[in-house]
């Protein structure tokens, strides 16, 4: 009987959750890693310092059996905190129901306890500073490099998966050759992250528990609870332009730009202008692959097949539901990739295209449709509708972060013919109570199936 040699290039967050999917289908496996071991060594952990958590990656860490070590780092986020000019706040929920939330998580110590839970499992091997060069898909021979000692190394494998990010040397072979076609989709505007230290004795100098949001029209200011009582700030600005990062070139403009545009959050960030010129500023983008597999031997996964921009807090959360769908393609076949792969591809490729627009247009929600009345209203209205018509109405956000059952697809296309409903319902309705009922109704049964 043929051995498997099961390979996977990058040890992030979603390379160490499928290896932890694939040890308990019984598979061994070796998974090479970039960067040092960051448990044992302070490294950045990736793009983001924290991420939101919902429902989608929740249930997948569930499946994978990881989840009650990872609930302790979770800070719950049942909605967004809106700061105004002046610095008055006003409090959005996120979902109708108490137990829609959101969570904040540092992306490091997820990363650290997922790949804690790949090794014990003792299927998987993680060897770390070694870079993934190159793939022949016709040898199944990977071509890695030790960055310690800079010796070239050949690895052959059976199927090898590509986990290695938005850059991805496994995609970058694939599309050589078997001409798999990939767009890159650059965003104008790029972050910054800075951050808001706790309190004297540890507190959180801002709510806890709530995702922080300046919306300013073209740009914005976000923030995110850490567990030591920190907040990780994160600036989102045109590159080009006025205001611009390149506009802001002096640390007495930056100051003078803070002063104006967030001057509550001025008043708890401490070394803006330090962080401001020393941190790196990170580009943004959407990255999409017409193919996810090639021949039953190589299949991407998370940002190497799908980097999406993180304005609706889904890229590690369709990363993770990508593992759970493999894994459930493993139990209905087998080992028979040949089989897997393909109905892997073609279960998650339009999805992560859904999740992909869904992501920029609320990038334009988040910076600037939060603060418009009639975008208020129909949040409310939202709600009344999904309370009223629960088989057939629930908001497309809310789709999206807690119903993991409903594929995005479904999401973003309910979502579409929801918008036109919530439009013409407050076409002359400025208050809840001027909602016409009886036409909502209509419209909600004409227009949406009931729900799966």
């Amino acid at each position: 009987m043929t051995t498997e040699h099961i390979t996977i290039a990058g040890a992030g967050l979603a390379g160490a959750l499928l290896g932890v999917f694939l040890a308990r289908r019984g598979h061994e496996v070796e998974l090479f890693e970039r960067r040092p071991d960051m448990r044992q060594h302070n490294i950045s952990a990736g793009r983001s310092i924290n991420l939101a958590l919902a429902d989608r990656g929740i249930h997948a860490l569930q499946a994978a059996g990881v989840f009650d070590a990872i609930e302790p780092l979770m800070i719950p986020m049942p909605g967004r905190m809106l700061h105004d000019l002046s610095g008055n706040l006003s409090f959005q929920k996120y979902g109708r129901l108490d137990d829609e939330i959101n969570y904040s998580i540092s992306r490091g110590e997820l990363n650290k306890v997922l790949m804690t839970a790949a090794e014990e499992t003792g299927r998987v091997n993680i060897r770390f500073n070694t870079r993934c060069d190159d793939y022949d898909i016709k040898s199944g021979l990977l071509t890695m490099t030790d960055e310690s000692s800079q010796e070239q190394i050949k690895v052959k494998t059976s199927v090898v998966f590509g986990c290695d990010g938005a850059s991805s040397p496994i995609r970058n072979a694939l599309v050589r050759q078997c001409k798999f076609v990939v767009s890159e989709e650059p965003l104008a505007h790029a972050y910054k992250e800075l951050a808001i230290p706790p309190g004297k004795s540890g507190e959180w100098r801002i709510e806890k528990n709530a995702l922080h949001i300046w919306p300013r029209g073209g740009f914005m200011l976000i923030a995110l609870p850490n567990l030591d009582g920190s907040f990780t700030v994160t600036l989102f600005l045109p590159v080009t332009g006025n205001p611009s990062f390149n506009s802001l070139e002096s640390e007495s403009e930056v100051e003078k730009f803070f002063s104006e545009q967030f001057p509550d959050a001025l008043a708890q960030i401490t070394d803006l202008a330090k962080d401001f010129f020393s941190n790196p500023m990170g580009m943004l983008g959407t990255i999409r692959c017409n193919q996810w597999q090639a021949d039953g031997r190589a299949a991407l996964l998370g940002d190497a097949a799908h980097a999406v921009v993180p304005f609706h807090g889904q890229g590690m959360n369709c990363a993770f539901e990508d593992c759970l769908e493999l894994d459930r393609l493993i139990e209905q076949h087998g080992k028979d990739w040949v089989r897997i792969l393909p109905d892997f591809e073609k279960a998650r490729v339009a999805n992560a295209n859904a999740i992909a627009d869904m992501a920029l247009e609320n990038y334009i929600e988040m910076r600037d449709i939060v603060r418009d009345p009639r975008f208020q209203l129909q949040k409310q209205l939202e709600f009344l509708l999904e309370e009223k018509f629960p088989e057939r109405f629930i908001p497309r956000y809310s789709m999206v972060m807690f119903h993991q059952e409903i594929p995005y697809t479904e999401a973003k296309n309910r979502g579409k013919i929801q918008k036109a409903i919530l439009q013409q319902l407050t076409e002359s309705a400025t208050t809840l109570d001027k909602i016409d009922l009886t036409l909502a109704e209509r419209l909600v049964n004409e227009k949406l199936d009931l729900l799966r």
